[in-house]
């Protein structure tokens, strides 16, 4: 390659030269990476990261996974299909049988699995769809400052304004509602009940409730237990069906498999997306009851339904984590250590609060301004951390589920040293 052709990987150039102002997260976090293993992310100028983002819980196993690695290397060394539409696969009856005995039958679920296009965003449509369906009916109820992503149909079911901007049109099918605790002293589930109930509430009957028990990008709202069952059973009384997206909170994040769990409830349909394929590979898929399993042949259909690599790391990544309790035994630690640690950082602000649950926390500073500041001094630092809220006030953690305790401490050590300089800074601009 001539001289003045080779590129040079360690610059931003080409990024500020060529790719889409679209691009979003690389904005706050301006290194070029190179490579990563576990929970430490490697930049072409040979610094590292610790990594309290994870893909945006793409990578709750950490990166490159060693057994995930091995598998997928001979699946492609052996000539494994790399693609096969929705054909009949070795790889993914592997992924099915291992999911079946160590992910539905122990938690008695009988949902079938419809594989969709790789987005949780296609989940989530696919879940819409198949909810309006079966019911009969066409109106969707969200809640305020969920995100279920950006396609049309998903994102009318969106809160934030700024990315239903994106749509350059109106957004429509969808009826939203106050969240948990979105006002204080209101309780949201019982007025979503009585505006069901009466005919002038102004509700269309719906043919789903759709939530997030943990609301990832809307500022780590968690639903409480109750509230969840109580949203369950107004779905089941007035006729709809009851959709609990996953795609964040999920595999593992909240502490268990699924973020509901432990709340009494078994949804309809569940998306998921993100780490079901363990190893940042593209995957996604709706759970869904037998008797709401109504779409016909192709008819959510996609040329990406599934990728047989991901198949492959996603059963390892089910039988090595899930085919035992040690795995959420360690969730439950590693959640106690984050809650202390995050408790120190509200601490340090004023009027700061602990958001969240599980391994799935973070610290509302009060100011997105506030946020950015102490991540991006944490970035300086040596750690991959990013803000969410619909003012992006949230300071959030999403580290991988198997960064050790040794290097979660070693990135909040870094986090709230960040926090102190950025509040020594901002007080002494102040005086």
């Amino acid at each position: 390659m001539p001289k003045d052709m080779t590129p040079d990987t360690g610059s931003t150039d080409i990024f500020q030269r060529r790719e889409s102002e679209a691009r979003s997260y690389c904005r706050s976090i301006p290194t070029v990476f190179s490579s990563a293993s576990g929970s430490i992310m490697r930049g072409a100028d040979g610094c590292e990261h610790i990594d309290f983002l994870a893909g945006c819980s793409s990578l709750n196993y950490g990166h490159n996974d060693p057994d995930m690695k091995a598998a997928l290397i001979d699946h492609i060394a052996g000539d494994g299909l790399a693609h096969g539409l929705d054909l009949h696969t070795t790889a993914k009856a592997a992924f099915l049988e291992a999911f079946e005995r160590h992910i539905l039958r122990p938690r008695g679920m009988d949902h079938r699995v419809m594989f969709t296009g790789p987005t949780g965003a296609n989940a989530v449509e696919a879940a819409m769809k198949i909810a309006r369906k079966s019911t009969g009916r066409t109106n969707i109820v969200a809640f305020t400052n969920g995100f279920h992503g950006v396609t049309m149909g998903a994102l009318a079911a969106t809160g934030n304004g700024y990315h239903r901007g994106g749509a350059g049109m109106e957004t429509q099918g969808v009826t939203r509602v106050p969240f948990d605790g979105y006002a204080d002293g209101l309780d949201s589930a019982a007025l979503l009940d009585q505006m069901l109930s009466d005919n002038s509430g102004g509700i269309d009957a719906p043919a789903a409730i759709m939530l997030e028990t943990v609301q990832g990008e809307g500022g780590l709202n968690a639903a409480s237990a109750d509230f969840v069952r109580a949203v369950a059973d107004i779905a089941k009384r007035h006729g709809a069906l009851l959709i609990l997206d996953d795609i964040q909170a999920g595999c593992g994040r909240t502490g268990t498999f699924f973020s509901f769990e432990k709340m009494g409830v078994v949804p309809d349909l569940v998306p998921m997306a993100k780490s079901i394929s363990g190893f940042g590979l593209p995957l996604a898929l709706v759970l869904v009851r037998p008797e709401h399993d109504v779409f016909g042949p192709a008819e959510h259909n996609g040329t990406f339904r599934g990728n047989t690599h991901a198949f492959v790391t996603a059963r390892v990544a089910i039988e090595k984590f899930w085919s035992g309790p040690e795995f959420e035994r360690d969730l439950a630690e590693k959640a106690a250590l984050i809650e202390a640690r995050l408790a120190g950082l509200a601490a340090l602000v004023p009027g700061a609060s602990l958001k969240g649950r599980g391994l799935m926390r973070g610290v509302d500073v009060g100011s997105g301004d506030l946020a950015d500041a102490i991540c991006r001094r944490a970035f300086d630092g040596g750690l991959i951390i990013e803000t969410s809220g619909n003012e992006d006030q949230v300071v959030k953690v999403l580290a991988p589920l198997t960064t050790s305790h040794d290097i979660l401490s070693r990135g909040f050590d870094i986090l709230l040293d960040a926090a102190r300089v950025v509040l020594a800074t901002t007080k002494l601009a102040a005086e």
